[in-house]
């Protein structure tokens, strides 16, 4: 829908202008002194260096968005189109401008866990997020010492029924999400439990603590 579109716009936009500051008043007065030999390969590192301060930039831009918005998410079971729905879209909408163009470059770092965090997400000490399809992050909670494998896909909504679902998903410590596995809104993984590669957790499911789950659906 356009207004989300034009959300996405304004929190990239505005990050883009720390971009075009940087290049046009400190980089660009000084590849203007530059002898031409020298001049693009410098313009290209001066570039690729603007764009990081942009993404830099949106990892803090977006969740200030997120929380004068109102994209705090609560659990809810309703119509996905309604007023109720809209914090889930605002959310939704500052959480995909940021992993589509930029998250994949700094994960894993602790700048994408402060961007997480920033977005309301629940992170212990010691955890490693290694991927970067996390939706909903304000409903979910990690405890010491998770680690999420690479592309794992960890989602606080399901649809049922004909409704928009959102239910909290929470990992205990010790927990770990295997290469590629999906967990589900709902989901409480135990601690120390495993969710091994490519497995797919239904909604609401509870792992207990120290089993391993494998399959679709995951058992």
């Amino acid at each position: 829908p356009l207004p989300f579109l034009a959300l996405a716009i304004f929190a990239a936009g505005l990050s883009l202008g720390s971009a075009a500051w940087l290049f046009g008043e400190v980089f660009a007065p000084a590849l203007a002194t530059v002898e031409s030999a020298w001049r693009w390969p410098l313009t290209g590192l001066a570039l690729a260096a603007s764009y990081f301060a942009y993404g830099l930039t949106l990892l803090l831009v977006a969740p200030a968005l997120n929380f004068i918005l109102g994209g705090r998410l609560r659990p809810y079971r309703g119509s996905a189109v309604s007023l109720a729905a809209l914090r889930w879209y605002v959310h939704c909408t500052l959480t995909l401008v940021v992993r589509y163009s930029f998250l994949e470059f700094v994960t894993p770092s602790p700048f994408a866990q402060l961007y997480y965090r920033l977005m309301g997400m629940k992170i212990g000490r010691h955890v490693s997020i290694n991927s970067t399809a996390i939706a909903d992050p304000s409903l979910i909670e990690m405890a010491d010492g998770v680690t999420i494998g690479g592309t794992a896909s960890i989602m606080a909504h399901y649809s049922q029924g004909g409704y928009l679902v959102i239910a909290p998903v929470r990992l205990g410590a010790g927990a770990t999400i295997g290469l590629r596995a999906i967990v589900m809104g709902g989901v409480e993984v135990g601690e120390k439990a495993k969710v091994l590669a490519g497995s797919f957790v239904l909604p609401n499911t509870r792992i207990p603590a120290g089993e391993i789950w494998a399959g679709i659906p995951a058992r």
